[in-house]
Order: C-alpha cells, then sequence, then structure tokens
C-alpha cells in the first residue's frame, strides 16, 4: 500500500515522522510530503522517505524576508499556484494521501479539487475548531473541505462530538488515540544553554498563541509573586502574539529576575533541555482538542498542571491538576501546593510518567490507521 503523507508546512513534524515510521513498519510504502527541513526540525526518516515537495521558493527566500508579512504573503502565493497548478503526480500515484494539515483552505480546496475520484482521501482532524478560531483567511471555508474526505481520524471523544455537532456522518470519524512522543534527546550543549533552576520552575513551551493562555499564567504568577511566593517561570518558544505587554508587566511588578524567556523556533533538543530542568510543566489552554506538547512531556516525570479544555478535562485523576480554562486566580491556587512542596511536586511527576507508560503505542496506532486505509480503499472498489 502505498501512502503520501502531507503535512505542507510540517506543522506536527514530530507526529508525522512517529506516525510515518510506524506505518512504514506495518509495511505501507509512505512518502511525507512537506516543505524544505530547517535547522530546527529533527525529523530523521525511518524505513519511510521524506519530500520537500511544498514552499521550496519562499523557503528559500525565509533568511532574507524574515518571518513577517512579506514572507507569509509569499508562501501563501506560492502554496496557492501549487495546489492550483502544481505538479500532482506524488499524489496520485499513491493509494492513499492522508493529509495532517490543511494550511491554507481557500488553496487547499484546489487541491482536494484535483484529487477527488483520483485517490483515496483521508484527513486527521488534530482539532476541530480550525486553527483555535483564530484562522481569519487561512481558515475560510475549512469545514466543508472535510466532507471531501473518505475518513477522518480524530484522536478522542472530545473532537469527534464537535465534528458531529457540525453535522459530520458518524461513520466516516474514526477515534485513534494520540500515543506519546518524544522530542530529540537534549545534548549537553543544549542543557548547558538553559540555566539549572535556582528556585521551583515552571515552565510554559512551545509556540505560544492566543488560545494557549500563557496570559493566563502570568496573571496567576504575577498575583503568587506579589503574594511573596518564590519561583522561576520559563516561557520557551516561538510567540505569534505580542509578548511585550506581559514582559513589560512582569518587569513593572519588580519580578523581571524571576522570568526567563527562550523566544524562537527552538529545536526539539532545546525543548527537551528545557523541559529536563523545570520542576512542573504548566498547560493554561483556554481551548484545545488533544495537545502534542502534553503527550511528548510525559516521560520527564514531571509535574502537570492544566486547564479542563479537550483531552486534559478527560485525563485520570491524579495525572496533572486541573482547573477551570482561562481562570487565572484558580490557575495560582493550583501552582502554590506544588510550589511549596517538591515531595508533592515528585509524587504527582511520578503519575504523569505512569500514566504515558500506559497509553498506546505508535506501532498500535500505525495498525489502526492501515485498517482505516483498507475500509477507505475497498469502499472505491
Amino acid at each position: 500500500m502505498k501512502v503520501a503523507m502531507l503535512d505542507p508546512s510540517l506543522f506536527t513534524g514530530r507526529y508525522d515522522d512517529s506516525l510515518c515510521a510506524a506505518l512504514a513498519g506495518e509495511g505501507a510504502q509512505v512518502t511525507l510530503l512537506g516543505r524544505p527541513m530547517r535547522a530546527t526540525d529533527a525529523i530523521e526518516p525511518q524505513g519511510y522517505r521524506y519530500r520537500p515537495h511544498f514552499f521550496r521558493r519562499s523557503e528559500a527566500l525565509r533568511d532574507r524576508l524574515g518571518e513577517g508579512r512579506a514572507f507569509r504573503l509569499a508562501k501563501a502565493a506560492e502554496y496557492g499556484l501549487a495546489c492550483a497548478l502544481g505538479d500532482m503526480r506524488p499524489l496520485t500515484q499513491a493509494d492513499v494521501v492522508h493529509v495532517q494539515w490543511l494550511p491554507l483552505a481557500p488553496a487547499d480546496r484546489l487541491m482536494l479539487q484535483r484529487l477527488a475520484g483520483r485517490v483515496a482521501l483521508v484527513h486527521t482532524v488534530h482539532n476541530a475548531d480550525a486553527y483555535h478560531a483564530d484562522a481569519g483567511v487561512q481558515g475560510r471555508g475549512y469545514r466543508a473541505l472535510l466532507d471531501r474526505f473518505a475518513a477522518l481520524i480524530v484522536h478522542g471523544e472530545t473532537t469527534r462530538a464537535a465534528l458531529m455537532a457540525q453535522g459530520i456522518d458518524p461513520a466516516g470519524i474514526h477515534v485513534t488515540p494520540h500515543p506519546p512522543m518524544r522530542l530529540a534527546p537534549a545534548t549537553l550543549a543544549d542543557l548547558a544553554a538553559v540555566p539549572p533552576p535556582l528556585l521551583p520552575r515552571l515552565l510554559f513551551f512551545g509556540t505560544i498563541r492566543p488560545y494557549k493562555g500563557v496570559d493566563v499564567l502570568i496573571d496567576a504568577c504575577l498575583s503568587l509573586w506579589r503574594a511573596g511566593r518564590r519561583f522561576e517561570l520559563v516561557i520557551a518558544g516561538k510567540p505569534f502574539i505580542d509578548m511585550a505587554p506581559m514582559i513589560d508587566a512582569v518587569t513593572r511588578a519588580g519580578f523581571a529576575d524571576r522570568l526567563i524567556t527562550d523566544f524562537g523556533f527552538l529545536t526539539e533538543a532545546r525543548l527537551d533541555a528545557h523541559m529536563a530542568r523545570a520542576d512542573m510543566i504548566v498547560f493554561p489552554y483556554r481551548h484545545i482538542d488533544s495537545s502534542g506538547a502534553f503527550l511528548s512531556a510525559l516521560h520527564h516525570g514531571k509535574a502537570m498542571v492544566t486547564s479542563d479544555a479537550g483531552m486534559f478535562g478527560q485525563l485520570p485523576e491524579g495525572v496533572a491538576t486541573r482547573v477551570p480554562a482561562g481562570d487565572a486566580q484558580a490557575l495560582g491556587r493550583a501552582l502554590l501546593p506544588l510550589i511549596e512542596s517538591a515531595a508533592m511536586t515528585r509524587e504527582q511527576g511520578a503519575r504523569a510518567r505512569a500514566y504515558g507508560e500506559t497509553m498506546g503505542s505508535w506501532r498500535e496506532m500505525a495498525a489502526t490507521t492501515i485498517g482505516i486505509y483498507r475500509r477507505v480503499l475497498e469502499q472505491r472498489t
């Protein structure tokens, strides 16, 4: 069975790499089609092929244009042309085209129109609310695209229910639980670049977007600092919001020495180093279906503090401390006992690690996914 796996912008490279390798291990011939890899990517194909099919020209201009509006416009123009007029043979020569992300819905519609009837189409819906209500033109028309797929894969009942509420036929929705992931391990150089904690350390990591609630976390920490609690907060990742007002608020309050920032597209190994240095990891998300960041952190055995959004609300008791999404006061109250008790932090971290060890494997997910492919192909005959 030939599978063309699509993640044009490599939104979830670690997930893609893990799934493609597992599918290859089950006998599928897999090609992952994305953009040219960057220094921060850690994909090393095992048993499958990687093809930089998208964004080749705009990525070549990235250093010159920077990450601003000009670069985004160049990417959008190139992707639109690729979807409307580009070479579809790497896709149509497969038995199944499995789309992980649809990065620009108006252009994606053109690509799917060209593929209709020529190949089986499967899509993993990582979040039912496309781009977390922050899509703009990028996600306009995304819901209509879902009807073009023979099968939709989701990672939990939260997403399944959300899609059914949008009118999707439940017969076409398949739940495959998301296994834990491991980022590329930190090197000695990565660990040296992340200062050891001087106080109990909280970590927020990953891309920084409005739905992830970093402002809620800052408010909670300011309240605790003002009350005399001593701890550090690290924020590590690429901001897609203006962080200056939040940093200024911390500085004006006199706690700049308690806040450590490491902004930018960080390597997996650098993020792994941050997790190794932290005492607890915080996910104050306003809304989410499933969180790859959470699943990539479990094996570190750190105390987890989350909102109750999406998958977090379904976690077994004791795996994480949960608070109502968007509630800074509740978040502060939840953090306080962990900050004050190293023993409690270690105990909860051990429960998080143990939970990760009981979750499904990528091999199991690959076997289930291949079963979905087969059913879709049978429907075409």
